[in-house]
């Protein structure tokens, strides 16, 4: 197994890991670059098993504070949209010279929906994050849409705080349950997954 994994962290280029990396990746795939930190985690736990609980702990405080990180980048992207906005306004009413001109609502938009007669996508998620709001963070593991909720969080100005501990929770029992259920999986299963590829790189 420990032979296995020494390979393993080569392919992910992560010779030697120690928990400084645990963090950077756990970090890094928490925010929108497509990445995961399950394997690193995975083999790092592997090689060190009286560690589990503090690369636990270490996975989920980098892969917390990448979601927060989407959570910045949302209320900051809501920040520079209604300034952008409020300077269009005072060059509309400029320009109109005292004529009021409504500019806050494009016409069209309210309503509007997809061509099978779904609403977008995009609004969809607000509504979902409106409704349910920080809980809905508990989800912000899942790949794909995990990072944009922590984003959307933001650009609704959810209170921070609420969003950290629900990130938080729901980061933490994913890796706790994946490092887990991996580590429970024999070693031929692993072997038998990866031994095409190991025969591609090592050539």
């Amino acid at each position: 197994m420990e032979s296995f994994i020494t390979w393993l962290l080569g392919v992910l280029a992560l010779p030697g890991v120690g928990l400084p990396a645990i963090f950077l990746v756990s970090f890094l795939s928490a925010t929108l670059l497509p990445m995961g930190s399950e394997p690193a985690l995975f083999g790092y736990v592997a090689l060190n098993p009286h560690m589990f609980w503090a690369a636990i702990v270490v996975a989920s405080v980098g892969n917390t504070l990448g979601g927060m990180l989407d959570w910045w980048m949302g209320f900051a992207a809501r920040r520079a949209f209604v300034r952008l906005k409020a300077r269009r306004r005072a060059h509309a009413r400029a320009a109109a010279c005292g004529v009021a001109v409504n500019v806050d609502v494009p016409q069209g938009k309210a309503g509007k929906v997809d061509a099978d007669g779904k609403a977008p996508m995009n609004e969809r998620y607000t509504r979902w994050m409106r409704r349910f709001g920080p809980p809905l963070l508990l989800l912000s593991w899942l790949p794909v849409v995990g990072d944009p909720l922590c984003t959307l969080a933001g650009w609704l100005r959810l209170s921070w705080r609420s969003c950290l501990v629900y990130i938080a929770v729901g980061k933490t029992l994913r890796y706790i349950a994946i490092t887990y259920l991996m580590l429970r999986v024999p070693e031929s299963f692993w072997q038998g997954i990866f031994a095409p590829f190991k025969h591609l790189l090592i050539g």
